[in-house]
Order: structure tokens, then sequence, then C-alpha cells
């Protein structure tokens, strides 16, 4: 049997503002040919169809396309509902859903049946576990602790009771988790929603022990925990903590005794990210730096004063900066003491405040400019003037 392990869509998410629907759509183009050309036999995707619980409409139409074209496939499917989703809302009608050959799992109390299916070699059980909230099943299940690794223990148990009834068959698992196994324990990336329960989220491998393909979503970024174990990731990058992320999906062949063959499949890159780092002028005229100028760009400006206008001049050459950040971090302004206001103006107060909040002298157009701003503001009928447009230019 031919499986593809995929997780982590977060249909309706956007990067930095960016809109990422026409991306996410065309990943699902990608998903499909796969499908046809490697000759899949079934389709994996283990949680965070959605990036929220009430995803947005075009989300919900994007998915609801995803399926049919995924039931008019040579692949059955089976879905389970991350900690993004709400599993009431991508469960309805999962029963009718099953018959067109699309399982979605998100009913924590049907952990433990399987999906079957068959195969040259005989029969395969897939068990989809939904992403289990500690807190929701401690009590239901009789959990010894409100910890994730308590609740998916108590999740594989019901697996293995199940299992233990179906000799010969092999089995496949998707988890929606935070699963490490020492020193393989995976990196999160910044876009990935904390799930730790009292500060603990870690849940150990050893819980997949036995199971011929783990099938792991909630990592965005590709992991490997064990030959049998392994993290997809998402297909799009969602942070630019995921900058070198290679995006994809597993390929893999379950052989009569378990995994015979594993292979990444890249996913399509819409756009790469890059992350630079230096000062303004340096980064405005490198040349090497020519392949980024269509990338989704990250800047951290390195200059001992901030520059003036930076975020429209780096777009003049990088029209995709989505992110600008300082590492010379301007010192915290307070309220000055009244002892350095007394006999000084509005004017030289205000100068005192740029200074200290750039760390440079206003340049004199910026003065004179504040100047005006400072005398137009003043209640003194005496002082306050009337400019024209010619003065303020």
């Amino acid at each position: 049997m031919r499986l593809l392990h995929t997780s982590d869509w977060h249909l309706g998410r956007s990067f930095h503002r960016e809109g990422m629907l026409g991306h996410q759509a065309a990943y699902i183009d990608h998903l499909l040919e796969v499908v046809e050309s490697e000759r899949v036999d079934l389709v994996v995707v283990a949680g965070d169809i959605y990036d929220r619980a009430l995803p947005p409409v075009d989300a919900v139409r994007l998915a609801d396309e995803t399926l049919v074209r995924l039931a008019r496939s040579r692949a059955r499917v089976v879905l389970t509902s991350g900690n993004h989703d709400s599993a009431q809302r991508l469960g309805f009608s999962s029963r009718l859903i099953d018959e067109a050959g699309v399982h979605l799992r998100t009913d924590v109390a049907a952990v433990g049946t399987p999906v079957l299916l068959d195969d040259e070699h005989g029969p395969v059980a897939v068990y989809g576990i939904p992403y289990l909230d500690p807190e929701s099943v401690a009590g239901p299940w009789q959990l010894p602790a409100r910890s994730h690794q308590a609740a998916l223990g108590a999740a594989m148990g019901r697996v293995r009771d199940d299992l233990a009834g179906r000799p010969g068959a092999r089995s496949i698992v998707l988890a929606h988790a935070f699963v490490g196994g020492g020193a393989l324990d995976p990196t999160p990336s910044d876009s990935e929603r904390d799930i730790s329960v009292g500060g603990v989220s870690l849940v150990s491998s050893a819980l997949f022990e036995g199971i011929d393909y783990t099938a792991l979503g909630h990592l965005h970024g590709r992991h490997v925990l064990g030959e049998s174990i392994r993290y997809s990731g998402s297909p799009l990058a969602y942070s630019f903590s995921e900058a070198d992320h290679r995006k994809g999906a597993w390929l893999v062949d379950l052989g009569p005794s378990g995994v015979a063959a594993a292979e990444f499949i890249e996913a399509p890159v819409p756009r790469p990210l890059a992350r630079l780092r230096g000062g303004l002028e340096e980064l405005l005229a490198d040349p090497a730096l020519a392949a980024h100028e269509a990338s989704w760009v990250q800047v951290t400006l390195t200059d001992d004063t901030r520059p003036r206008q930076a975020m429209e001049r780096l777009r003049r050459r990088f029209p995709h900066t989505l992110v600008l950040t300082f590492e010379h971090q301007a010192p915290t302004v307070g309220v000055l003491p009244a002892t350095r206001s007394q006999g000084r103006t509005d004017h030289d107060i205000a100068l005192d405040f740029l200074r200290t909040l750039r760390g440079a002298e206003p340049p004199a157009d910026e003065a004179s400019l504040l100047r005006l701003a400072v005398d137009a503001c003043c209640d003194d009928p005496e002082v306050d003037t009337l400019f024209s447009l010619e003065e303020l230019a």
C-alpha cells in the first residue's frame, strides 16, 4: 500500500497579512497530481485542516472542493482534526462522507475504531486520533493526570485493544501532538500554537512502538523520529522561522511487515522567504542580494541610528518586505523631569525627544517643520500663526 502523509494545511491563514488562499489552492492541485502520478492508495492528513475554529467562507469552500476532488481520486482519505480546528464543524456529516471514501475522524469517542483497508498483503487498520485536549478528556477517560502524555497514552491503549482483535493486520496511526524521542526531539517553529498544559506539551514517541506507521501533525517542519514515526510538516511556510524548511509530504510504501520505503515529495514554493541583516545602505547596494528581490523578506537593521524612511527604501529594492526590526533598539523615553523642562521652549523639548529616540540630531528641515507644528498647536494667539502650504513645504 502506498500512502501520502500530509498535515497542517491551515486553510484560511495569512502570512503577515498576505493572503495565502491562492497558494494553498495551488498546493491542493499539487497534492492531487501526486496522488495520480505516484499511484497513491491512501492520503492521510494529520490535523489542522483549517487555521481557526471558525474558518472564513473562502477557506471552507476550498476545503469542500478539496474533499470532492479527493473523493473522485484513486485514493482513500483519512483526515483528523487538529488543535486549530473545531472538531464538531470539521466532523459535520462525517458518517455520510464516509460513503465517498473520505473519512473524517474528529470524534474523541470513536478513538480506537479504525478505517479498514486491504492490499495484496492483507488488512490495514487506519486509526485517526483527533487532537486531544487533556482538560476535556481527563474526566470522561479517568486519566491519571491532566497531560498530553496521559491523554495520548489512553488513546493508544484503545488502539492497541482494537488491534489485539485483528491478528495479522498492519496499523497506521494519525496523531496531532508534540512528540519527541530524546536526541531526535524536534524544534517547534514560531507559527505553531502552544499546546502545553502545566508547561508541558511533549509526549514520548515510545507510545507508538509496534505501530507500522505513525503520521504526525502539529509541528510545521518535517521531522523523522524513527523509520515509522514522522512529521510531514506544513505544506507552506507560515513564519520566517521556517525560512530554511523543506516543505512537502511523505510518500510511504507499506510492505508486508511495515515501512518498505519513504520518500519526501517537495511542495511547490509560491514565494521563497529571506531573512536579511545589516546596515540599510549595505542591504540596498549588495549585488548578492538580487536573488531575494522577489522573496518575502524579513529585515533586521544594524545601523547605530535608525535610518529615515527605512521600510519605504527597502521596499524599492525588495517589494515584498513584510517585517522590519532594529537591532539597536531606541532607549525607552519617559516623562522628562520638570527640572529639565524649566525655562525651555516646547520646541526645545520636542527636539530633545527626537534626539533621545533616534540617538542623533534631527535634520534642519525636520527641526523647522517641528517648530511650525509646535507653534500651530500653541494656545497663545500672539504666537499661533497661520502658515501657507508653501511655508510648510
